[in-house]
């Protein structure tokens, strides 16, 4: 059985899509239930309006809480089917309730922001084993045009250890040539680096600056 913290980590709930899966609204909470092992037992998922989730099922016949489920002792065809079955609800509603919501700078979830106002875009995450990195890509032609990633600061060879989100973008060969510094701008951070640039976002490159690299990142990507 899958812990609840870790299916709903580093994502926030969407209330409106709460809504369209069929959550109720009850009081402060939303509420879902389903049934169980052919109608056995009753699942009731509770969700606060700050994504905290819980769950509780319900033994039908007798109206009693069922725990066993929870008791990582406890083994069985029967209990193995009511935690797959338990998961499997949780999973889903965690695919469609929830958001993504790795990035913590306040420019970074600007730039998402920005993004999908401006293009529908939203982040992919393709690397598990690297969640707190993601792409956008156009819509027309698959093709990137914007990387999010957390690196260490050493990483772009600034001081300290401290992990810094940064933003790769396509750019003119003859304008990171220009720009690359080595303290707001750099090289493309694991892309080509004669045709991408990285810059970071924690306010040293003004916000309005960021959106216009943005923008030009998007047209080079349809050549």
């Amino acid at each position: 059985m899958k812990e609840i913290p870790d299916l709903f980590s580093r994502s926030k709930v969407d209330i409106q899509k709460l809504i369209d899966f069929g959550f109720q609204k009850n009081e402060s909470n939303y509420t879902y239930t389903v049934d169980l092992i052919e109608n056995q037992f009753t699942m009731t998922v509770t969700v606060t309006p700050q994504g905290e989730v819980s769950t509780t099922v319900v033994d039908k016949p007798t109206g009693e809480d069922y725990v066993l489920h929870r008791v990582a002792a406890a083994t069985g065809s029967f209990l193995a089917t009511i935690r797959a079955q338990h998961d499997k609800v949780l999973l889903e509603i965690a695919h469609k309730c929830f958001v993504p919501d790795v990035f913590k700078c306040h420019i970074t979830r600007q730039v998402i922001q920005y993004i999908k106002n401006k293009y529908g875009d939203e982040l992919e995450f393709l690397w598990p084993r690297f969640p707190d990195n993601a792409i956008f890509r156009r819509k027309d032609n698959a093709k990137w045009y914007g990387a999010i990633l957390t690196v260490e600061n050493q990483k772009l060879g600034l001081k300290g250890n401290d992990r810094i989100e940064i933003l790769d973008l396509r750019m003119h060969p003859d304008n990171i040539t220009q720009l690359v510094d080595g303290e707001k701008y750099f090289p493309g951070f694991h892309m080509n680096k004669k045709h991408w640039i990285t810059l970071r976002l924690d306010g040293s490159v003004p916000v309005e600056e960021i959106f216009m690299r943005i923008d030009e990142s998007f047209i080079l990507a349809d050549k």
